[in-house]
């Protein structure tokens, strides 16, 4: 994992509204709180280092909140998706993690309608890495979701890639991001440019890399208000980057998956997740997934 690695997170949230989730920001980052309006009645946070935090309206969100402990249908006021600025792991996860817990404090829940997606700095990424990443994406889909619990309602925004697609990619072995982008568009109707393109809806997104800030966007995660499972999943993003990016090349061979969390973890100290550090992680990252971690194959009595 390259932990200098540029990122931006967008977390989805209800049961406050957009205001309180920019006033519990706030209570950590500091900074200046502003009203900009507009279709998505956004407020801004701008910080000492001049960094924006966008507390957002996006219309996929089921608005609820809490009374007497039951949740409860609320306005759209309580639709929430906080977009972060551009930060980089080495020195922002700590202050990232402490906003988390302010926004949970203050009140903030995630329901089954909302999911966080992570963009990844794609300036490093050549034809070559890009073909990696689809590969990486497509051999682990059935054991990522298993893993990150993404449930049916949640699947077709972020839907696992697509064979046709993967086959075309390692047939033709496309040489430059015009060749790559023509595979990633084929059988889709309308303009690349539209921000809501279809194509979008994926595990791992190439249309914001295309036609938006050069990124590579993530969207295979629930959202959550647990500060060590919003870390987990930023590793997991920077880690799949970087085999991505280092890689000669990525097979599309699917697991063994007689064991589920041995494969995991295999995969996941593969990758790096290794030591002390990276143990909450580990452990975020298979506890959904069936078998055992120590063994692949049961011991024999």
């Amino acid at each position: 994992m390259d932990k200098a690695t540029r990122f931006g997170i967008e977390i989805e949230m209800t049961g406050l509204t957009r205001e309180d989730a920019a006033k519990a920001a706030r209570t950590v980052l500091g900074g200046e709180l502003n009203y900009s309006g507009s279709y998505y009645d956004t407020y801004e946070l701008k910080t000492a280092d001049g960094r924006v935090w966008k507390f957002t309206y996006d219309g996929s969100i089921r608005c609820e909140t809490k009374r007497n402990g039951m949740r409860e249908t609320a306005t759209r006021l309580h639709s929430v998706e906080m977009v972060s600025p551009i930060l980089t792991y080495e020195e922002d996860i700590e202050s990232l993690q402490e906003v988390v817990r302010a926004l949970r404090k203050a009140g903030a829940f995630a329901n089954n309608s909302c999911g966080i997606h992570i963009h990844l700095d794609g300036q490093d990424h050549t034809p070559r890495s890009i073909r990696n990443f689809v590969n990486i994406i497509y051999a682990r889909n059935d054991l990522f979701y298993k893993a990150l619990g993404i449930e049916a309602n949640r699947a077709r925004y972020c839907k696992k890639m697509d064979e046709h697609l993967v086959t075309a990619m390692n047939k033709k072995k496309p040489a430059t991001f015009s060749a790559i982008e023509d595979i990633w568009y084929a059988g889709y109707r309308g303009s690349r440019e539209a921000h809501y393109h279809d194509s979008r809806y994926h595990f791992l997104n190439l249309h914001s890399f295309f036609h938006g800030h050069r990124t590579v966007e993530l969207r295979g995660f629930n959202s959550t208000l647990h500060a060590g499972e919003v870390r987990s999943y930023i590793v997991l993003a920077l880690a799949l980057n970087n085999q991505a990016l280092t890689q000669s090349s990525a097979s599309t061979k699917k697991p063994q998956v007689e064991n589920e969390k041995f494969a995991m973890r295999t995969y996941l100290n593969r990758i790096g997740f290794i030591g002390e550090e990276y143990k909450a992680c580990r452990e975020h990252l298979t506890k959904l997934l069936s078998g055992s971690a120590a063994w692949r194959f049961r011991p024999a009595a």
